[in-house]
This record gives C-alpha cells, sequence and structure tokens, in this order.
C-alpha cells in the first residue's frame, strides 16, 4: 500500500506539485514569522538588561515595595561583603552597586525634578551595552564630580557636555545637601520616559549628597541570559537569611512580560490563519486529484479492496506529501532566515523607546517543529474528508467514472 501511494504521489505531478507549494509556502512563512517573533523578544529583553536593569537586582527585603518612600530604611549594609558572595557563582559576570535618590537638577536659571543614580562608572559602562552616548562620553572612574544626564533632561535645561549644573536632594536624615558637578555626556537608552528624568553620577558623589556609605541595591550581570532563574533561585537559597530579596530583570520590567503576551497572541493568530490557509488550497488540489482518480478507485474496489484500503491509501499519499512539503519547506525558511538575518530588517523605535534597531530572523528549533507539524497535519486533515467520501462510494458508481 505504501509503495502504491508512493507511485501515485509522483504520477500526479500538477496536483503533486500544486499541493506541495502550499504547504512549502504555509511552513516557510510561519517560520520566518516566528523567528521574527522571537527575534523581537530576544533584541527586547537585551536592550532592557543592558540598559537599565541587569539580569538581577538585589535590595534589602521590602525595598522593592516600600523603598522610594523611606529609602533610609532599605539600605544594603557591608555592600562589598555582598558583591564578593555573589561574584563567587561561575555564572556572575558582573555585580556593581547603586545608590538611588530623586532630587533637583538646576542649571543656574531653571530647575528640573529628576531621578538619580549614583553608579560605579566603569562597570556600569560594561553593562550599558544598549545605552548610546549621544554627545560627549561616558562616565568614567575619575570623573569624581562628573555628571550623564538623560536625553530628556538635557532638551529641558538646555545642557551640554562641559556645562556646569548643582543638584540638590535630601540627606538620608532629612536634611537639604547640595553638589556641583560637572556634564561629562548625554546619553539614550531604550525608555524614553527614563530618559527624560534620569542622571547618573559617581556612587561616591551620591553618598556623600545623600551622606551615607550604603547603597539600595546591587545589579547582577550574568554570562548567559538563560540562567537567569536558576541563579535568582541559587542567591536567593543563600542571601535570603541575610535580609535581601533578589528581583529578575522580568520582575523588574512588566513592559516585556506585556510585549510577550501581546506578540505570543498575535503569533497564535497567525498561526491558526496558516494552518487554515493550507488546508483549504491542500483540500481543493486534494479533492481536484480524487476526483479524477474515482474510476481507479472504483477499479481497486472491483479487484477485491475493501473500502478501507481505498482510504488508507489516500490518506498515506497525504501524509507523504506532508512531509515532502514541509521538509522542503523548513529548507526554505530556514535558508530565507539566513538569508534575510545577514541582510538585517530595519525597525522604527518600539513604543515608549527613542532608538530604532535591525531586526533578524531567529531559526529557533521549536518553531520549526510547530511549523512542521502544521504543514503535515494541515495535510492529513484536508484529506479525511474526501478519503472518507471516496471510500464510501459504489463500485459501480466509480467504475462509471472510467467510461
Amino acid at each position: 500500500m505504501f509503495k502504491l501511494a508512493l507511485r501515485s504521489v509522483f504520477r500526479q505531478k500538477s496536483h503533486t506539485a500544486m499541493t506541495l507549494v502550499a504547504i512549502m509556502a504555509g511552513v516557510a512563512g510561519l517560520i520566518l514569522a516566528g523567528g521574527w517573533v522571537n527575534d523581537v523578544f530576544v533584541t527586547l529583553s537585551e536592550a532592557l538588561i543592558h540598559s537599565q536593569s541587569g539580569h538581577l537586582q538585589i535590595y534589602k527585603k521590602g525595598f522593592f515595595a516600600e523603598g522610594t518612600r523611606a529609602p533610609e530604611r532599605y539600605l544594603i549594609a557591608d555592600p562589598e561583603a555582598v558583591k564578593q558572595r555573589i561574584a563567587a557563582q561561575t555564572s556572575v559576570e558582573n555585580v556593581m552597586a547603586r545608590l538611588n535618590f530623586s532630587g533637583l537638577l538646576s542649571n543656574g536659571r531653571s530647575d528640573l525634578p529628576i531621578i538619580g543614580e549614583g553608579v560605579e562608572p566603569a562597570q556600569e559602562a560594561r553593562l550599558g551595552s544598549s545605552v548610546s552616548i549621544i554627545a560627549g562620553r561616558q562616565l568614567e572612574d575619575n570623573d569624581t564630580f562628573g555628571m550623564l544626564l538623560g536625553q530628556g533632561v538635557a532638551q529641558v535645561l538646555k545642557l551640554k557636555p562641559g556645562d556646569n549644573v548643582t543638584l540638590l536632594a535630601n540627606t538620608l536624615e532629612g536634611a537639604l545637601n547640595s553638589i556641583d558637578l560637572e556634564v561629562i555626556g548625554v546619553f539614550q537608552s531604550f525608555s524614553n520616559d527614563y530618559d527624560a528624568r534620569a542622571i547618573k553620577i559617581p556612587l561616591a558623589a551620591a553618598q556623600e549628597l545623600l551622606g551615607t556609605r550604603n547603597v539600595n541595591a546591587l545589579v547582577v550581570t550574568l554570562k548567559k541570559t538563560d540562567d537567569t532563574n536558576s541563579i535568582a533561585a541559587l542567591l536567593e537559597e543563600q542571601l535570603g537569611s541575610s535580609g535581601l530579596e533578589i528581583k529578575t530583570w522580568v520582575e523588574l520590567n512588566d513592559f516585556y512580560e506585556k510585549t510577550v503576551e501581546l506578540y505570543k497572541g498575535q503569533f497564535g493568530v497567525l498561526q491558526l490563519v496558516i494552518l487554515v490557509m493550507v488546508l483549504l488550497s491542500v483540500a481543493n488540489s486534494v479533492n481536484m486529484s480524487i476526483f479524477e482518480r474515482m474510476g481507479e478507485f472504483g477499479t481497486m474496489m472491483a479487484l477485491g479492496n475493501r473500502s478501507s484500503d481505498v482510504f488508507r491509501m489516500i490518506m498515506i499519499e497525504n501524509v507523504l506529501l506532508g512531509v515532502l512539503g514541509s521538509t522542503i519547506g523548513l529548507a526554505i525558511g530556514v535558508a530565507l532566515a539566513l538569508i534575510i538575518s545577514a541582510i538585517g530588517i530595519p525597525m522604527p523605535p518600539p513604543p515608549n523607546a527613542n532608538m530604532g534597531y535591525t531586526a533578524h530572523i531567529q531559526v529557533v528549533p521549536s518553531t520549526l517543529l510547530i511549523s512542521f507539524s502544521i504543514g503535515i497535519l494541515a495535510t492529513v486533515l484536508a484529506a479525511v474528508f474526501p478519503a472518507r467520501h471516496v471510500s464510501r462510494v459504489q463500485v459501480v458508481e466509480a467504475l462509471r467514472q472510467n467510461l
């Protein structure tokens, strides 16, 4: 039966070609669409990780929920000792400290409320591979009283590298303190809202401004993003008894989860649409082929083959078509993905973002498997009803088609 089905597939050249084209187009389309969606996830996650959040952030318990109201109650004492414990993990690439604050930035003519971060310049520069310096340069360790401004802050206060500003903030005890700083550079990150309010100054300057030697957060970068959850669980176990909590980059970026849910829903609909299109295209080709071969099936039944044999042969033919078409479609899809990725797809900035990016087509094994399976499934489903109909036709009625 298998040999007979295989011969029939290659004998019906025109119908086989029509069916294969439909399957190949559907499978290749799914691979390209799925690869593009996965690239969006990867690009967005890496942009968020390497512009603001790192892979993990460690706080004193309660800071994430209540720390903005009373930051002086949620400081990590002896941050160097904690950093050394974290850095001992083989999957950890870097650990840096941050001290968060809010204040008022003045250029001598006008003031602007800002959110600030005291950072370790050299380590922060290594983290911020997705942050662009659009004027001036990066903050360095020897810039004792230097400052980086978000693009929006620089535009509102009309500041440029080399300008001097005054930063006012409340110390942790509630007194007002000020510090004079020089603008070293202007940065542009992934988030437009962040750039409109954010500044970065050296950690030592922030500690002097706020009157403390402690920090609010430790930011951890890993060698591989896939290790995030396992390292978070390990650090939670080690540091939980010290009164610290760990937040992953996904927890810190609610925007990412919502974007993933949106695109997964859209891709699910696209998969369904392509499944229906392939099913209808294949069903049309199968129906035409079966109608033209009605006399052949009648002859088979007249020679002693049962109706179940006819049904089985038609289904085997379509399984073979599905496997062949899906395999070729898989090869075409992967080839197109590699070619398109080599060229790149220029994309505009996403919502609430400043920077566009170059998209690629990710070749993801799970997407390849799903696309391959959908190609076969659509082909098999398209053949069920016609095969069942033919297998129930009376032998005499089928034989009349030979006349």
